[in-house]
């Protein structure tokens, strides 16, 4: 059981290696999160127009 666990533990963090995160480690401060804050803007405008006409 505890092997089970490590293997997919083990799995789940190569997975997420592969992953494409929307932020650059290279920026520092709040600069690093600028995708993720302008994707976060866009969902947040769009759900307002959709609200409006709903």
């Amino acid at each position: 059981m505890i092997t089970k666990i490590k293997n997919f533990l083990g799995e789940v963090k190569v997975e997420l290696q592969k992953a494409s995160w929307p932020w650059d480690p290279k920026e520092k401060g709040f600069r690093r999160y600028k995708e993720l804050s302008d994707s976060t803007v866009v969902v947040v405008i769009s759900m307002i127009l959709l609200g409006g006409c709903v």
